[in-house]
């Protein structure tokens, strides 16, 4: 299988050499970019699979990097920054970012937490057997292709996203907790955020407007795909 190829974004070099060495030894293709208006530039070329973005960058800061991503680019994106706070995190999150770790950090977790999230990728299907169309209503899920239509109409989401939702719409009717829908659609936990799952739900039921209320919360467990609203 072909190596999945990785963006690192940071404008300290330390860092860049460090997350740079450790990706490359584990035989991922790996570039870097040192401000935001480089990174886009090469994203677009590159067309990587992740990009591990800092937040506070210079020309353009990590939060407006990963909004022109997830609209141009199908890439999955980890925030990586010195800024703990856990708004921060919530902002990244919403505005497209799969996963979210602070400085300092361990190396090996970072490793750990990008092949968790490629796994998710096109590049290393999760999902196994022939994939089966699904059907609610207005809303057509192909897993195949990765594409959800809504009226006819091809709906933005963000590789996270559609996993989020396919893993809802496979199960109509179950109710998945929080943990659960972190270890399928995630592949790990997020230390220290226990509101990724909430984030993520309540973009996509944006994104999927009236057809948002098909997935419906669970009060104190979690969440579940419904066929009728």
């Amino acid at each position: 299988m072909e190596a999945a190829t990785i963006l690192v974004v940071d404008d300290e070099q330390s860092i860049v050499d460090l997350v740079v060495g450790y990706l490359a030894r584990e035989g991922f293709e790996v570039h870097a970019a040192n401000d935001g208006i480089a990174a886009l530039a090469m994203a677009r070329e590159l067309r990587p699979q992740l990009v591990i973005l800092d937040l506070m960058l210079p020309g353009m800061d990590g939060i407006e990097v990963c909004r022109r991503l997830q609209q141009e680019i199908p890439t999955y994106i980890m925030m990586l920054t010195a800024r703990s706070e856990e708004i921060d995190k919530v902002i990244g999150l919403s505005v497209g970012a799969d996963d979210y770790m602070t400085k300092p950090f361990s190396p090996r977790e970072l490793v750990a937490r990008v092949k968790a999230i490629l796994r998710r990728s096109r590049h290393l299907p999760e999902w196994s057997g022939a994939p089966q169309t699904l059907l609610y209503g207005s809303l057509t899920i192909y897993p195949d292709r990765r594409e959800v239509w809504r009226d006819g109409v091809l709906l933005e989401l963000t590789p996270r996203e559609f996993d989020l939702l396919h893993a809802l719409a496979r199960k109509p009717g179950y109710v998945f907790s929080r943990e659960e829908l972190l270890r399928q659609v995630w592949g790990h936990d997020f230390a220290g955020i226990d509101r990724v799952v909430d984030v993520h739900v309540g973009v996509l039921r944006r994104k999927l407007e009236e057809d948002g209320a098909l997935i419906q919360t669970v009060r104190g467990v979690g969440y579940k795909f419904v066929t009728k609203q």
